[in-house]
């Protein structure tokens, strides 16, 4: 994934996922047009990465996280 994410970014983001669930046409796209400056694929990226953190969190492995 190419550029860090601002933390309005971030919380754009979450609000996003919020929104646009699993079952929203278009998911990634609305995700992406609600962030601002990053394309589907940053965003579809972004949140396999927080899936991952949140995969090593519950396992016990928080230190390795990823995403900022």
């Amino acid at each position: 994934m190419s550029g860090s994410w601002t933390v309005k970014q971030n919380k754009d983001f979450e609000q996003a996922l919020a929104v646009f669930d699993k079952d929203t046409p278009d998911r990634w796209h609305n995700v992406a047009k609600a962030v601002g400056g990053k394309t589907t694929e940053q965003v579809k990226r972004h949140y396999e990465m927080l899936v991952e953190d949140v995969k090593h969190i519950e396992s016990g492995q928080g230190e390795e996280l990823k995403a900022p």
